[in-house]
């Protein structure tokens, strides 16, 4: 039996990692620490009886320390982060508070709980990280390692960067023991619809124009969302301290291809499905028309990174990791949990 504290475990990572680990190891207990910002919601991990949801923000050191002694947690997986980039563009304090200075808020309370207190008693602190803290690939470069330099153009990114970098600090000179993973463009169930997938799906239900940024051929690689949590029970359970470990998914696509590909599955679904178009009538295939006129590119956004890839040779040969769930094979799939749970996305977009 262990005990887990999981920042932002009712957010979309944190959440479906809440819904991955409980089956999974049932005798554990999950303390889920959120704000429950814009992107989290109470709903995601609603039902799980291994997780105690606290409400409260990571940057109050105080609560953190008191969660650690109460409930005796050994390991912290820490979710919990701003993650928007265009958020983080038009207001990068936010990014700075949770990203930077909520991490040390927790860096902090695990060092004085397990370390000064515990006498280093045994424990884990396991950050998630992103491919966005390496910065931008060329067309013909090769993916970026662990040891690739972190170059971050964003300030989502470099708010992040910053993060692994107190991480891996207290590591160095406390000795805390920390395991960073950095994954790559996750997708999949209760993901906040500001994001390409959910936000093409819904812009293109209610009829609305579906925005891509430039000229749609930056890439990205795609990880489910499952895929991921299974990397980051490995990092737990093999993971070297004081290691990183990229977690990719092993499909790069431009984002036009994206949300074609989107806009074929829609035409699909209303031509086999006619009750669809008694739902969501906006939708042009509601009328026998192509989603895919909904489609507008919009002004390129400031910095916009060309392309992202991970080599995670590493993590596959060290952990044991490999990713199951192809994007395209999956996508259907992550379309219908979304027309399955129209309550949970009932949500402002902006």
């Amino acid at each position: 039996m262990a005990n887990l504290l999981i920042t932002g475990g009712a957010g979309f990572i944190g959440g479906n990692f809440v819904h991955y680990w409980s089956p999974r190891h049932p005798a554990d207990r999950l303390v889920v620490l959120d704000a429950l910002t814009y992107a989290g919601n109470a709903s995601t991990i609603a039902g799980v009886e291994q997780a105690e949801l606290v409400v409260g923000d990571i940057r109050d050191t105080g609560l953190v320390e008191r969660l650690l002694r109460d409930h005796a947690i050994q390991t912290i997986v820490h979710f919990a982060a701003e993650t928007h980039v265009d958020r983080s563009i038009a207001g990068p304090d936010a990014f700075i508070e949770t990203n930077v200075v909520g991490t040390h808020s927790l860096l902090k309370a695990a060092r004085a709980v397990w370390l000064d207190e515990g006498s280093g008693s045994p424990h884990r602190f396991h950050h998630i990280s992103t491919d966005e803290v390496y910065g931008s690939l060329g067309a013909n470069d090769p993916p970026f390692g662990e040891n690739s330099p972190l170059a971050p153009n964003s300030p989502y990114a470099a708010s992040k960067a910053a993060s692994d970098h107190l991480v891996r600090a207290y590591h160095r000179t406390y000795g805390l023991e920390v395991t960073t993973s950095r994954c790559s463009n996750n997708f999949g169930p209760f993901q906040y619809p500001e994001k390409l997938v959910p936000l093409t799906l819904l812009c293109a239900l209610q009829g609305r124009e579906i925005p891509i940024y430039g000229d749609g051929l930056n890439r990205r690689d795609w990880l489910h969302v499952e895929d991921h949590c299974r990397g980051i029970e490995l990092c737990l359970d093999k993971g070297a301290v004081g290691e990183s470990y990229n977690l990719g998914g092993g499909t790069e696509l431009p984002n036009v291809e994206i949300v074609e590909a989107i806009c074929a599955h829609i035409d699909r679904m209303f031509y086999e499905r006619p009750e669809l178009a008694e739902r969501y009538p906006a939708c042009p295939a509601a009328h026998g028309g192509k989603t895919g006129r909904l489609v507008t590119f919009v002004e390129d956004r400031p910095g916009h990174d060309r392309r992202y890839s991970v080599d995670d040779n590493k993590a596959r040969r060290e952990l044991g990791y490999s990713p199951r769930r192809e994007f395209m094979q999956s996508l259907p799939e992550t379309i219908d949990w979304y027309l399955a749970n129209e309550k949970w996305w009932r949500v402002p977009t902006t």
